[in-house]
């Protein structure tokens, strides 16, 4: 298991590491231009605001372009990728804001320090048996009450978790956000909120596309229970 995911993280860096300079001049336009591919950034903004702030973590945050609309919606917003070359052009684009090379899967950040989480588009590079420790991560490093958001291609098929498709610059997978909220909901965080959007509003591949909040819920002690 720890061969396989370093195999898969290793050749996600080095692909996304030769296509750095182009995947930085037109994937954030792409971002910015459509309406439903930042949907939900507002409302995870709103939702951690409410909740008393703190730091983000946008893992698999490529060139920056929503670590920096994060920060933009007053979110004290971070970026982590595991290419450096994306790290750097993220940091030259957006000297004023921190970003580091890591991955999803062993994070930096301390237990219950995060008032939230974006993965946008980087669960599609975790195989299917990586997403539950991916998960259960996200989970150590959110603080009770935090947020995560999670988009990615949709697989429309609920009897299975999903499939591979053929991504441009690395294998990658399309997954069911029913089975997805499910494994979530195994590491301890709650469905909160889903954007489906229609296979028709992929021109390149009509598949929809799906984004989804959880939330690590807070926990109540035992002895406040009794008391009621």
């Amino acid at each position: 298991m720890l061969l396989a995911m370093t195999d898969f993280l290793a050749t996600t860096r080095a692909a996304y590491d030769t296509v750095a300079a182009d995947y930085a001049r037109d994937i954030p336009e792409r971002y910015h231009s459509s309406p439903l591919a930042h949907a939900m950034i507002p409302v995870f903004a709103e939702l951690v605001t409410a909740g008393g702030g703190g730091p983000v973590a946008d893992v698999g945050c490529g060139p920056g372009h929503v670590t920096a609309h994060l920060s933009t919606l007053g979110v004290t917003a971070f970026g982590v990728d595991v290419s450096p070359e994306m790290i750097a052009l993220a940091r030259a684009a957006h000297p004023d804001l921190r970003f580091e090379v890591g991955t999803m899967n062993a994070l930096t950040a301390a237990d219950a320090t995060l008032a939230g989480v974006v993965a946008n588009y980087s669960i599609i590079h975790t195989p299917p048996e990586a997403l539950p420790a991916t998960f259960a991560e996200f989970h150590r490093v959110l603080a009770p009450g935090g947020h995560l958001l999670l988009g990615f291609r949709a697989y429309d098929d609920a009897t299975r978790l999903g499939e591979l498709f053929d991504h441009s610059v690395t294998p990658a997978h399309r997954y069911s956000p029913d089975r997805i909220a499910a494994l979530l909901g195994e590491v301890g965080l709650t469905e909160v909120a889903r954007l489906t959007i229609a296979p028709g509003e992929d021109a390149k591949r009509g598949f929809p596309q799906a984004y989804l909040i959880a939330r690590r819920p807070i926990e109540v002690p035992d002895d406040h229970v009794s008391a009621r």
